[in-house]
């Protein structure tokens, strides 16, 4: 059986996927306010939110996973910290 993230590596991972996030979000406007939004002009702005959204799921799963692991430590805040 594997390791499971410590709940520390668990704030560790929020904050770094948070980050990624936020800056996925801010590319993904900048292009969008940049570039028209169909056809080939608009697929960089599409694959940015496209990769914005699989950091949302795996966030989910990484916050589920920690309430599993660690249901004495777990916050919502983890994954999703205040800005």
């Amino acid at each position: 059986m594997k390791p499971k993230l410590t709940f520390e590596e668990h704030v560790e991972m929020g904050k770094a996927l948070a980050s990624l996030r936020h800056e996925l979000q801010r590319r993904h406007v900048q292009l969008a306010n940049a570039y028209p939004q169909s056809g080939l002009p608009a697929r960089p702005a599409k694959k940015l939110e496209q990769a914005k959204r699989a950091i949302e799921e795996a966030r989910d799963e990484l916050e589920n996973a920690l309430f599993r692991e660690h249901p004495d430590r777990a916050e919502t805040t983890v994954y999703y910290p205040h800005s």
